[in-house]
């Protein structure tokens, strides 16, 4: 039988009982329920390889396909799965196997530049460092709780602009040009309050702090009510940290859920396998 098990009220639930390979449709169904209720789920020793991260991940709605830009046929040809996404510090033959290498990455939810944002992350831990590569979740129904009454007034019809230029460690992507001004950068634009479209609960919806612009402010303005919202996101009592183990899973809902990573030394080795459901259009 499933155990879930909460870890900070009500956000972040431990679950047991479970080898993901092999869960009924009820089940799915029971950590289905969870995953909405806590937001962030771990599942401890899932030993899975990469084709039984897909399936399980898949459960939850298609999923993404890894973004090759411009990567050579021949690059392409040595990807196992094209729907697991490999994050990594490790190199092979001088290059790395996955992105994001060893830097803090801030926080930030995920993808939320492009128009449809996964609403869930699947994430599995293969290789641990000693130290450091801690992963924290800061709960943003409960930022917006939060927020003082007029802030939640003043807030109530604007939007970001989500930068789509730069990595969650502030590196310029592939393709795009550098800028000065966060007015020039490009990405999509989504209300600062969201209504989680299951739970119909209000969460803030900041994406990340750097390069973000509200439109309708000046630019001043927009960095004053930016940094004030962040004040709120990740208060120390809405924040968990997840100290990774081999084989750790965890899934977050990201319409929820923001999340950074410590930094950790380079010579030490950090393997992650993730999946990413795409986001069905919501229709009104």
């Amino acid at each position: 039988m499933i155990g879930v098990q909460p870890v900070k009220d009500a956000f972040v639930a431990e679950i047991t009982g479970v080898d993901v390979r092999h869960l009924s449709d009820e089940e799915f169904e029971q950590l289905y329920a969870a995953w909405l209720q806590y937001g962030v789920l771990r599942l401890r020793n899932q030993s899975i390889d990469e084709n039984e991260l897909q399936a399980f991940s898949a459960r939850f709605g298609p999923l993404e396909e890894l973004p090759f830009g411009r990567m050579s046929e021949a690059d392409k040809a040595k990807v196992k799965n094209r729907y697991v996404t490999q994050l990594s510090n490790i190199l092979v033959d001088g290059k790395p196997i996955g992105g994001l290498g060893n830097a803090e990455a801030n926080w930030h939810s995920d993808m939320t530049y492009v128009e449809n944002p996964p609403p869930a992350s699947v994430l599995l831990g293969v290789e641990i460092p000693p130290a450091g590569g801690d992963t924290y979740f800061a709960d943003q129904y409960a930022a917006y709780e939060a927020l003082p009454d007029e802030l939640r007034v003043r807030i109530a019809d604007l939007t970001i602009k989500h930068d789509a230029a730069h990595t969650s460690i502030g590196k310029l992507r592939p393709g795009f040009d550098a800028f000065d001004d966060p007015r020039d950068a490009p990405g999509a634009i989504h209300s600062i309050v969201q209504t989680h479209e299951e739970t119909r609960r209000k969460a803030l919806y900041l994406g990340r702090r750097e390069w973000a612009f509200i439109p309708g402010l000046s630019i001043e303005e927009s960095e004053k009510l930016l940094d004030e919202l962040w004040d709120y996101a990740a208060l120390p009592a809405i924040v968990w940290q997840q100290k990774w183990q081999p084989y750790d899973l965890i899934i977050w809902d990201n319409r929820r859920v923001l999340h950074r990573r410590d930094d950790f030394d380079p010579q030490s080795r950090r393997l992650m396998k993730r999946c990413q459901v795409l986001a069905r259009p919501v229709h009104t």
